[in-house]
């Protein structure tokens, strides 16, 4: 009876997470998952196609996984999930005929029949598993999208937004701390709105207060909040729980309110500005990332000119910033107006430049500075690694240590820093 089943996942952690949910699924019915380099009986590519460089990227995995040659002489099964059949339903079976099977986001639940259908093998029972976790791990909180940006496809891949019941998040969060995580970092599309949707009404601040408590010796982590979600009695609970991290990630996207309201979003310069002077009054040790969406239909240089002062005035201690892609099926796409791939691309390295610069002085001020930090793994070379609450996983840089043990938090001094990367000394 075939049983190895082989992954590869793109995009974001939110996919990682859905991946994360189909392995365990796997496992309890039986399945082993195995290394990609290993010999398997299905190789499950769970896509991205946020934008059309995800997508393209997606297309060429998918290509060079079909022409591996345990796939092409029919050896294992070729099965694509995630956004590309969310985003593009049935055209994909004869765009990608190499494909055994597709499974759009809303059916990855189904992953062990649409596994048992391809390899034909009978159902099974599901056998208790004991799952083991890395010493940071995300939990997501909600899924879908319903504020409809103008430039974004998120809402047509995974649909209106939902938050999913405090339980059911308690209880992976639990599954995944007693199983070796020491960090729960909390994801959604819009994770700022958690619980609003639900019935009786929640809000995000409850929830990490509630997990805050309930798991004590665990750090917990949220991204991905828009302005509106940051409200008073977060802030409150954020700046009274020390294992709450206090980081904010807010997806701002631009500072001018023309741009804004072309992109369906609310906001000035101004009211951001406020914003961020709140939370640095009210959490003086607070870490803040952004996200910024360069060169959108109809940007100005002017208004371009006062997103970089925005940026270097403001100073976020980390700024994640795109050129605008227009995607098919998006407002956005057709808005007069559009701007050239060269002064895109000019503007994005423009804009990067002055964030690197301003984080790099940011970091660097941290020299000195006791954390606590959480060792994550070592490098190829055997150095050690972790993270301190100022640095989100896998866009923030790590902290790199001498000695400790993989899952250990312990308290550092920072001893130097190289742009993004810092380097510390136990205490």
């Amino acid at each position: 009876m075939p049983n190895n089943i082989a992954f590869l996942t793109l995009g974001c952690a939110k996919n990682e997470v859905d991946t994360s949910k189909m392995q365990e699924k796997l496992i309890r019915a039986g399945y082993d998952i195995v290394d990609i380099d290993s010999s398997y009986d299905a190789l499950v590519i769970n896509s991205c196609a946020f934008i059309q460089p995800a997508i393209e990227e997606s297309i060429d995995t998918i290509l060079d996984a079909a022409d591996q040659k345990i796939i092409k002489n029919g050896a294992a099964k070729l099965i694509v999930t995630g956004c590309m059949p969310a985003r593009f339903g049935a055209e994909l079976d004869a765009e990608l005929s190499e494909v055994d099977r597709f499974i759009p986001c809303a059916e990855e639940a189904n992953i062990v029949s649409v596994v048992d259908e391809v390899l034909d093998n009978p159902s099974r029972e599901n056998r208790k598993v004991e799952f083991s976790y890395g010493p940071s791990e995300y939990v997501k909180i909600s899924d879908g999208c319903s504020r409809h940006c103008a430039f974004c496809t998120i809402p047509s891949i995974r649909g209106p937004y939902h938050s999913f019941l405090y339980d059911d998040i308690y209880q992976e969060v639990s599954f995944k701390v007693s199983g070796g995580a020491k960090e729960i970092v909390l994801i959604a599309q819009d994770s700022g709105i958690w619980g609003l949707d639900l019935k009786p009404r929640d809000c995000l601040a409850s929830l990490m207060e509630r997990l805050a408590k309930a798991f004590p010796n665990t750090w917990f982590r949220v991204m991905y909040l828009e302005p509106e979600g940051i409200t008073d009695e977060l802030i409150r609970v954020m700046s009274t729980y020390p294992n709450i991290c206090n980081y904010l990630d807010i997806p701002l996207q631009h500072c001018d309110p023309t741009i804004l309201k072309a992109m369906n979003r609310t906001g000035s310069k101004q009211e951001f500005e406020k914003l961020v002077s709140k939370l640095r009054q009210e959490i003086p040790d607070i870490t803040l990332r952004t996200t910024l969406i360069v060169g959108y239909p109809g940007e100005t240089d002017e208004q371009f000119d006062e997103l970089c002062d925005f940026i270097s005035e403001v100073e976020f201690d980390y700024v994640g910033a795109f050129a605008f892609s227009p995607e098919e099926g998006t407002v956005a796409a057709q808005l007069p107006e559009q701007i050239d791939d060269e002064t895109k691309q000019d503007r994005l390295q423009t804009i990067r430049d002055i964030a690197d610069a301003v984080s790099s002085q940011r970091i660097a001020q941290r020299t000195g500075s006791q954390y606590d930090l959480l060792i994550l793994g070592t490098e190829e070379d055997g150095q050690l690694y972790g993270r301190c609450q100022c640095q989100a996983p896998d866009v923030d840089g790590v902290t790199y240590i001498e000695s400790g043990e993989i899952g250990q938090i312990v308290p550092v001094t920072i001893s130097d820093t190289l742009l993004y990367e810092m380097e510390a000394s136990r205490d």
